[in-house]
């Protein structure tokens, strides 16, 4: 499974998710892969691939690769959890 952020390195919506994202990865364990959309090509174009049909359009978006589940836009940790599936 893999749990990933999409981010934008100047988004402060992805700047606000950061801590948010270190305290779900300290109080339960999981890792969270990183992959910044705004300047590098390929990870927007995998980006593009988990946002089926453009749904959310934009970052921070979130994706379980195991449920397919994805949250777009800033999220609690409570969301983030049962997103992670944790």
């Amino acid at each position: 499974m893999a749990l990933i952020n999409f981010y934008g390195r100047e988004c402060p919506h992805c700047e606000r998710m950061e801590s948010v994202i270190v305290k779900l990865e300290k109080d339960t364990g999981v890792v969270v892969e990183r992959k910044e959309t705004w300047h590098d090509d390929a990870n927007l174009a995998e980006l593009n691939t988990c946002d089926k049909d453009g749904a959310c359009g934009g970052v921070p978006f979130f994706f379980n690769t195991e449920t397919g589940k994805s949250i777009c836009g800033e999220a609690t940790i409570g969301e983030l959890k049962e997103w992670a599936g944790v």
